[in-house]
């Protein structure tokens, strides 16, 4: 729904140039004159009141004047007169502009407003301001200033640079590299990243997805849309500003871990998109993605005629985490009949210095058949003995014919040191990634293989949370909305240890005590059982008490308590003169030689919400720095994940005789901190430090937590903080249909493909077909599993269940459109079911949730021959009107405001 008239805009039969001006230098000259030199077929336009022609192109003064009417219209008039453009290119029904213009202002009473509240009136669909334009080969479409015009091929690049738009174009031209069409979105006023990933993740001449990302403005729509993207094909994507650090005055530990780019990060890592660091790299991967797809697993085998650059190829790749393949004993067998005594008989294969094209190509055809490796990196230094680029040529014969010849072709990519231009442009034109060194090669090869993973990811089916976790959710309830009521912004001790225990997580006993004499009435009971205790500085205004020695431990009589106590609150005073001592806090030492020191929490980011972060715990906790970060909400494989990624996550392993931490223990932390940030937005930091972690679990030590009134940052109804929308169980309903038939309806979970698979077996090939307009023979598990993994924020689907005997009975979803207004319906029931009031019960569910989000409209397309569905349609209200490109096709709609029910009656 998000590319509601991206196709028209992308794909035009017209196109119109607004402001174009005969002077050489001018942005509207320039786009007229690379509309024309790339041999666009359709008709095109060009308005301007003050010429009567323009580069051998006759004018009109208006756009009411065009004889035909435009898809696209390419704006490049100054700022002040868009606004006015627009609107009357939307009342003549084009649909798409481009506004290349600069200096359009933002918000309030700025041009860019008046442009888009232009916009809205008729549905006419935005691309810039302040952009370079778009360039789509298969259309032979130039809208840009760009110098030159990319070759036809199956890269989509995005960029929110012009700049940096144009640079790729000008290396793919030297590089023969193509592309399926490169966006220049500029100031993103309507058309925005998330809009153009849609697009082309659904365009089927688009092999790879490119972005050149600097800031995001709707998180969960970005989210939404890149995860949809990467499912189903490689997202590579750079961000500008890595440095620049967004938390230098967090309050807590886990706040200063949330610097701006590692949330950009998890971000990217969560949405299963391949993060690059630079502009070299990106290229890397654009030169890889054209031209080959990803290999099957990590093994990577090496051929090469110099023994030292191969060493270095298994450096880099076991650095970057890829696997020297292992040459088998048949494979030694058919190298050692066939090269020198003197090849090195091991991985990498070494065929020495003076190998010529047919050892080249001996040994290649060899490791090609090898079932142990997934790729063949080939390499070669130039020596005096034989020819680098007849070598090259039969690497090429050679690939051309095993491509011919296998189903399924593991990737060959290419090093030549020192290689002539001929070689270069001879490996380009055979589709072989080629690169100056090896570590550009290992980089690349590795980039592959973490799309790979990062799909395969998003597509497994994550077990349910352990059943016993059942959260007290009104006593952490009741524990927060204490101290919003009191005004305060930091719970004490006491209700940490609350809201802790409310969520099943261990945290040591903890005693307020507000002076000395307290202090020591709260130890004495521990004292008397030998244990030692340990008291803290309480303070809410003193966020890391060992600062000024706000810590003293293992006391072991009442006389250490009670001059320990004087002593941190003098200190305190003394060395904090304006903070508020409440007093002390008082716990039993947990001696646990052989733990952890971890450190958990949750950090909210400006852009994306809350993130939980894991790390290495301690007081030195900043200056060690290991640490990582996740969008919530997790499940324990993306927790486990989390922990995965620190150096720290080694020592939870046993070693010498130190035994492993409790298995799950630390994850289903995470995952309680995680399911705690979406019951409760009001929590704006949390902070543990230390977790201990050792054989018997987890217990927190010293934890702080800062509350606020939640703040809304994202449309619709639920958890509007999170970027990734959590599961939504307030719409889980029990239905009653025809004779008291019941039936569960809930939100689709990502554990229900089983489920669906059994489901879709009880439909018929007829009612498949109706459904998705085209026969059905088989699901696969990517297909299901893209089914089910509902994000709940652009997207919705329930899943009906019969209560009885927990079948699944039928599945309803819908999915909105790119401005939030309207949603696509589509349902889907078991064959044997119908007549039973289910569709109906589902159809008014969906409708209402529709409703409760603030949509405006609830439309689909159903085809004329269905006559149940459109019987359905017209008695829950909606409109059925022909669609004039599908005769097939009828598009439904139901309004379900008045407003939107006199626009569909006016219209």
């Amino acid at each position: 729904m998000s590319t509601y008239r991206l196709s028209n805009l992308l794909a035009p039969a017209a196109v119109a140039v607004i402001g174009a001006s005969p002077r050489p230098a001018s942005l509207g000259r320039a786009v007229l004159e690379n509309l024309r030199s790339a041999g666009f077929k359709g008709e095109i336009g060009v308005v301007n009141p003050r010429y009567p022609e323009i580069g051998g192109f006759k004018t009109v003064r208006t756009l009411a004047e065009l004889p035909f009417v435009p898809d696209l219209v390419v704006i490049t008039a100054p700022s002040r007169s868009v606004a006015k453009i627009v609107g009357d290119a939307g009342e003549r029904g084009v649909a798409g502009a481009i506004i290349i213009s600069a200096e359009m202002g933002r918000g309030k009473g700025s041009y860019a407003e008046a442009a888009n509240v232009a916009a809205r009136k008729s549905g006419i669909r935005l691309l810039g301001p302040n952009c370079l334009g778009l360039m789509v080969p298969s259309s032979n479409l130039n809208a840009s200033f760009a110098a030159h015009m990319p070759r036809r091929g199956h890269l989509a690049l995005i960029s929110q640079s012009g700049a940096i738009a144009a640079g790729m174009v000008d290396w793919a031209a030297v590089k023969d590299i193509g592309f399926s069409g490169i966006v220049s979105i500029g100031d993103q006023l309507d058309i925005d990243i998330a809009d153009m990933l849609d697009y082309y993740a659904a365009d089927l001449e688009t092999r790879a997805i490119l972005l050149y990302i600097e800031a995001i403005t709707d998180a969960r729509k970005f989210m939404s849309a890149a995860r949809a993207a990467a499912r189903v094909k490689p997202v590579v994507v750079v961000k500008s500003g890595r440095l620049a650090h967004g938390a230098q005055a967090a309050a807590t530990h886990t706040g200063a871990f949330a610097g701006a780019d590692a949330v950009y990060d998890a971000a990217f890592r969560r949405a299963g998109m391949l993060r690059v660091f630079d502009l070299r790299e990106l290229f890397d991967c654009a030169e890889t993605l054209g031209r080959v797809s990803a290999p099957r697993g990590k093994r990577v085998a090496i051929l090469t005629n110099g023994g030292g650059i191969g060493v270095l190829a298994v450096d880099r790749l076991a650095e970057l985490g890829g696997i020297p393949a292992t040459l088998s004993k048949d494979v030694c067998d058919k190298l050692n009949a066939t090269m020198p005594p003197s090849w090195s008989g091991s991985n990498p294969v070494d065929i020495t210095g003076d190998a010529d094209a047919e050892r080249y190509a001996t040994a290649l055809s060899t490791l090609l058949a090898d079932p142990d490796n997934d790729a063949v990196l080939v390499m070669n230094v130039q020596t005096a003995m034989a020819s680098p680029s007849e070598i090259a040529k039969s690497v090429i014969r050679l690939v051309g014919e095993e491509r011919v010849r296998r189903t399924f072709f593991k990737p060959v990519f290419a090093v030549w040191v020192g290689a002539e231009e001929f070689v270069t442009h001879a490996f380009d034109a055979a589709g072989i990634p080629n690169y100056p060194t090896e570590d550009d090669a290992v980089r690349s090869i590795m980039n592959l293989v973490r799309y790979r993973e990062a799909a395969q990811l998003l597509t497994e089916v994550p077990p349910s949370l352990p059943k016993e976790f059942d959260p007290d959710t009104e006593a952490a309830r009741l524990v927060i909305e204490k101290a919003l009521a009191e005004g305060r912004s930091w719970l004490d001790p006491i209700e940490v240890g609350a809201l802790f225990a409310a969520y099943q997580i261990p945290m040591v006993p903890t005693l307020a005590a507000p002076n000395a004499d307290a202090a020591v009435a709260w130890a004495e009971p521990f004292l008397a059982q030998g244990v030692t205790v340990v008291v803290k500085v309480m303070s809410r205004d003193i966020t890391h008490k060992s600062d000024i020695g706000g810590v003293v431990l293992n006391l072991t009589s009442v006389e250490a308590v009670r001059s320990a106590v004087v002593d941190i609150l003098d200190r305190a005073a003394r060395l904090r003169p304006k903070a508020r001592i409440d007093g002390v806090i008082v716990q039993p030492m947990i001696i646990r030689r052989k733990a952890r020191e971890l450190t958990v929490g949750i950090a909210d980011d400006p852009t994306f919400g809350p993130v939980i972060a894991f790390g290495h715990g301690g007081t030195a906790v900043e200056i060690i720095d290991d640490r990582s970060l996740a969008l919530p909400p997790l499940d324990l494989p993306l927790a486990n994940s989390l922990i995965a990624r620190t150096r720290v996550s080694k020592l939870l392993q046993a070693y010498r005789d130190v035994p492993a931490v409790k298995d799950g223990a630390v994850a289903l932390t995470l995952v309680k901190l995680s399911q705690m940030a979406a019951d409760f937005p009001q929590i704006h930091e949390l902070d543990i430090n230390p977790l201990l972690a050792d054989e018997s679990g987890v217990v927190v030590i010293d934890a702080r937590v800062m509350v606020r009134k939640a703040q809304r940052k994202f449309a619709g109804l639920g958890n509007t903080t999170f970027a990734v929308k959590p599961y939504p169980s307030q719409w889980e309903r029990h239905l009653e249909v025809k004779d008291g038939w019941r039936v569960l309806a809930r939100p689709l979970r990502p554990d229900d493909e089983p489920a669906i698979h059994e489901f879709l077996k009880h439909v018929t090939p007829e009612d498949l077909r109706l459904r998705f307009f085209a026969a059905m023979k088989e699901f696969s598990h990517a297909f299901i599993a893209r089914l089910t993994q509902i994000d709940y924020a652009r997207a919705m689907a329930f899943i009906a269940i019969d209560e009885a005997t927990g079948e699944t009975l039928g599945v309803v979803r819908i999915h909105s459109d790119s401005i939030y207004e309207s949603g696509e319906y589509a349902i889907l029931l078991r064959s044997d079911l119908k007549g039973k009031g289910l569709g109906w019960a589902l159809m008014k569910l969906i409708i209402e949730y529709a409703r409760a989000e603030g949509l405006k409209y609830v439309c689909g397309q159903v085809l004329r021959e269905n006559a149940a569905m459109l019987r359905m349609c017209r008695h829950l209200g909606f409109e059925a009107k022909a669609d004039h490109s599908e005769p097939d096709i009828l598009n439904v709609t139901l309004a379900l405001t008045e407003e939107s029910a006199r626009a569909a009656a006016q219209a």
